[in-house]
């Protein structure tokens, strides 16, 4: 029985998007092609693609009269001479990148370095940032970095690893998994991976692997498995419940701006209320993780509903106050 066509991560794909407006030479079709020669994306898809790439900043537009897509005049990722570590991190920091390839934080210094001589060339002097982007820059030691390598190469070549696991309670633990991809969230790297011991998803912190090692075993990645959709009704990406739980806050007038630009997990609905408050409901799968996130907004955020997630927020709130007040 042969393996279903591997469906490329989505920040791949951009990748190879970019690339080719980069070139200058493609049409739709051409474009579509390029993604993917034997199965190409639909339109719908593609355009979807395109979009993002507009929402990110990459000024592309399409020639009428020579039918290709391109990007505007004296603009181009090969002037750069950027890494595909470096590119990656450059899409992590205009928000399309769900999973990542190499150490983000290298690659983020390579690319500011660059910028600035690039700047420097066309202007006579080095030009300082007006903007700042505030992430949480995971580092990799040595040892992580070599761990996480292995980690990519099994994920890219479809074979299971076995690894030593120390989790947050410091359990330990030998484990083999098929590995499906990465998360990263405020300063780490996780591994989302098949347990095949467990069997069922699990979530490796990358910081509690150790003496990973490519195991014989090849595995066929799930068809429908999507890491954006895995992580998109987390707070952090990483922590999954039950069933999907709709979870409704108040935000004072105070934060309500604030709130409402965070966009924390993909689904939700926003009602602005006639004193300036709003109120949210959250699509979530993880209720203790998202009362802990409500915590960041203090007594300007208040959850509604439901009851027994309300509940676990009093309790929550009662336990901080006990430790203050002893």
């Amino acid at each position: 029985m042969s393996e279903p066509a591997f469906k490329a991560p989505k920040v791949a794909l951009l990748l190879k998007l970019l690339a080719a407006v980069d070139e200058g030479r493609h049409n739709f079709d051409g474009l579509r092609r390029h993604l993917d020669a034997e199965h190409p994306p639909g339109t719908r898809t593609m355009r979807r693609y395109l979009a993002e790439l507009t929402a990110a900043g990459f000024p592309w537009y399409y020639d009428r009269e020579a039918d290709v897509y391109r990007f505007e005049h004296g603009y181009s990722l090969r002037k750069l001479e950027l890494s595909n570590d470096e590119l990656f991190g450059l899409l992590a920091l205009k928000g399309i990148a769900a999973s990542l390839g190499g150490n983000i934080g290298a690659s983020i210094d390579g690319i500011a370095k660059r910028l600035t001589r690039v700047a420097g060339r066309s202007s006579g002097k080095a030009a300082q940032p007006t903007v700042r982007v505030q992430i949480a820059d995971p580092r990799l030691d040595p040892e992580r970095d070599a761990i996480f390598r292995i980690l990519q190469r099994a994920q890219l070549e479809r074979q299971s690893v076995r690894f030593p696991y120390l989790d947050k309670r410091r359990h330990a633990s030998k484990r083999h998994v098929d590995p499906y991809g990465f998360v990263v969230w405020s300063g780490r790297v996780y591994l989302v991976a098949h347990d095949r011991g467990r069997g069922a998803k699990r979530v490796f912190a990358l910081d509690g692997i150790s003496e990973a090692r490519i195991a014989p075993q090849r595995f066929t990645m799930p068809s429908d498995f999507d890491i954006e959709a895995f992580a998109a009704r987390s707070v952090s990406g990483i922590m999954h419940g039950g069933e999907a739980l709709h979870v409704t806050v108040r935000y004072s007038p105070v934060v309500a701006r604030a709130a409402t630009a965070d966009r924390v997990v993909r689904e939700r609905t926003i009602e602005e209320r006639p004193d300036g408050s709003v109120e949210i409901v959250y699509t979530v799968t993880d209720a203790a993780e998202f009362v802990r996130w409500t915590m960041k907004w203090g007594g300007e955020a208040e959850i509604l509903d439901p009851p027994e997630v309300r509940a676990s927020a009093a309790y929550l709130a009662r336990e901080i106050l006990g430790r203050y007040e002893s």
